[in-house]
């Protein structure tokens, strides 16, 4: 971690590389015993000296230290090889690699993905702060609503920008339809009053062989042509189908009491790590629950205890008898990359190859693409994936796993959508501030190794969260 965050200023890097030779070759019997030869040697590490002076590198390893602890890294973890970081904490090193350099243009490509709410609004504080150009790819609608100025959209193989942040382009583009289809159907009327007009005009010329009609009509077919013709605008674009039914089962849907999770340390002397300290809840039918905490607060873990693939060291998670259960998985782990799409679906419910098409079909995959591996797909497309064998699994229980991540756009709110309709429970993990808004009902946060809870949206978790900070007080235990 050290060394990607320190390196990251290539420049600064590559002049102590240069003063690393240059001082190198001062130690050499045919430099330092040549006047000449030592003095050129000499010569150069003092402009290369400056050099690193101008670009900060005096100050570069107490800026590093300073950005990795701002981060929440502790210094113990500096040493940790990238490869053994979890998603969110290589979308943190990436910005601490930005931090570290000075530039004035950054390309953000979805940053908070896999952060923390923490992280990610101090990932909002950066970008705001920044004094330089930011562009961000990102479908994290609160992050841009809280960041940006201008909205790029690109659709139809074209750019188009939009003045304000998201919830702004959101209603300027609805305004912008609404008016092309009103000039639209008054220009459809237009062009047909002119080909009304070019029709008689060339009967007339036919039948009494009048040179003026004929003028007449050539004119207006002319005009026809140099029209600037307005498009016919796509009010409706086409959605993947989700639809959620679920059915209602047992009253007590989940019920987790005094559940421990702990793992044993590489080093004897430090004991075992407790991740997961006397967890209880209870969730009932038709509850909308989301499941908050930092990133490594054992949230997915605790997913893993409840649907038994992973044992507890102490306590019992119990799903209750009319209960059938559906898990989305953060990193796709439910599907088998080797397997084609259409293998995959069959998997859920056997069923005719042409009816398995048909039913990717509702979730944008082209009828080539249904014979692809799944190792193949794109994030966005292993989602749509994930969400397709749900809804074919027909679950009363849904569990999940940050389940917006990849998902573009239109893609969320129609799995909103499907959620505000689906006839179950929901516990999903989540930190699209925007999607937890819009669907859960309670939060329930997981802070060392133990649940507290807010009877809320996020909005009511996020004041009360303030609140609680501000006086000083402990979250509410889970009664």
């Amino acid at each position: 971690m050290w060394e990607e965050v320190s390196g990251a200023a290539s420049a600064l890097m590559e002049v102590r590389t240069l003063l690393q030779r240059l001082e190198a070759q001062m130690g050499k019997p045919a430099v330092y015993e040549d006047a000449d030869k030592l003095q050129r040697v000499l010569d150069a590490h003092v402009h290369a000296e400056a050099e690193f002076a101008r670009l900060g590198g005096y100050q570069h390893e107490s800026r590093v230290r300073q950005v990795l602890s701002s981060l929440g890294f502790a210094e113990s973890d500096w040493g940790l090889p990238t490869a053994a970081l979890s998603g969110g904490e290589r979308k943190l090193v990436g910005l601490a690699k930005l931090l570290v350099t000075d530039r004035d243009l950054l390309l953000l490509d979805e940053p908070d993905n896999h952060l923390d709410l923490e992280r990610k609004a101090y990932l909002e504080g950066f970008i705001r702060g920044f004094e330089g150009t930011v562009i961000i790819v990102s479908h994290d609608r609160y992050l841009l609503d809280e960041t940006v100025d201008v909205v790029a959209e690109v659709e139809d193989h074209r750019l188009t920008l939009y003045q304000g942040n998201y919830s702004a382009y959101a209603v300027e583009k609805q305004l912008r339809l609404l008016r092309q289809q009103q000039q639209y159907a008054a220009q459809q009327k237009e062009i047909a009053r002119i080909e009304a007009a070019i029709a008689r005009f060339e009967y007339w010329a036919s039948v009494v062989v009048n040179e003026r009609h004929a003028r007449q009509a050539r004119s207006r077919r002319k005009m026809l042509e140099r029209m600037d013709k307005v498009e016919r605008p796509v009010l409706e674009r086409r959605k993947m189908g989700l639809q959620l039914g679920g059915w209602r089962g047992s009253q007590k849907v989940l019920e987790v009491v005094g559940l421990a999770k702990s793992f044993a340390q590489r080093e004897v002397a430090l004991g075992e790590h407790v991740v997961l300290d006397g967890v209880d809840l209870l969730v009932w039918h038709g509850e909308r629950v989301g499941l908050l905490g930092a990133n490594g607060a054992g949230k997915s873990l605790l997913f893993r205890c409840i649907l038994g693939t992973e044992t507890p060291t102490h306590g019992v998670a119990k799903i209750g008898p009319s209960v059938r259960t559906g898990y989305y998985a953060q990193e796709h782990e439910t599907l088998d990359p080797d397997r084609t799409l259409i293998e995959e679906i069959r998997q859920v419910r056997p069923i005719y190859e042409e009816e398995a098409v048909a039913f990717l079909g509702r979730f944008l995959f082209p009828y080539r693409a249904t014979r692809n591996r799944v190792r193949d797909l794109s994030g966005g497309e292993q989602s749509r994936l994930q969400l397709a064998k749900l809804m074919l699994s027909e679950p009363n229980f849904l569990l999940l796993d940050e389940p917006t991540n990849n998902l573009d756009l239109p893609s969320c709110e129609v799995l909103e959508n499907a959620l505000d309709e689906f006839e179950g429970t929901v516990l999903v993990i989540s930190h699209d501030r925007y999607f937890l808004e819009r669907v859960v009902e309670r939060i329930v946060e997981l802070e060392d190794g133990r649940l507290a809870e807010f009877p809320g949206s996020y909005t009511y978790y996020r004041d009360e969260k303030a609140r609680r900070a501000q006086v000083g007080g402990q979250a509410l235990p889970i009664r």
